[in-house]
């Protein structure tokens, strides 16, 4: 297997936050993002289907801010409502339902946490 384009290598740590994989450039389709470098497609970022990305998004928040939702404290909490919001979780259907219940909380509570974000 020959080694990675330095392109690649360079954007694989967002290719991964993203929960996207690389293909090679031979395998590259019409819904991958093709990684061109000096007019030569080098490689390809196939992105993750849309189901499970609520799960991605709090698996990201969970790993940046160091511990499972329940967990965090009150502060650490409304951080992670900050954060989902940032990354456009609550644009998803029923994601106050599924945050509230992965957070141990009630949709009130994260309601409040969104509303006092956005005054």
């Amino acid at each position: 297997m020959p080694e990675p384009h330095p392109l690649v290598v360079a954007l694989q740590p967002l290719i991964d936050a993203a929960g996207a994989a690389t293909v090679e450039a031979s395998d590259v389709t019409g819904s991958d993002v093709e990684l061109v470098w000096q007019g030569v497609t080098v490689a390809g970022v196939r992105l993750p289907a849309i189901h499970g990305s609520l799960d991605r998004i709090i698996a990201l928040v969970e790993a940046e801010l160091g511990a499972p939702l329940p967990a965090l404290s009150r502060p650490a909490k409304q951080q992670a409502i900050l954060r989902l919001d940032e990354l456009g979780a609550f644009v998803l259907r029923r994601a106050v339902e599924d945050i509230a219940e992965a957070m141990g909380m009630s949709r009130i509570t994260v309601y409040s946490y969104l509303n006092a974000l956005h005054r």
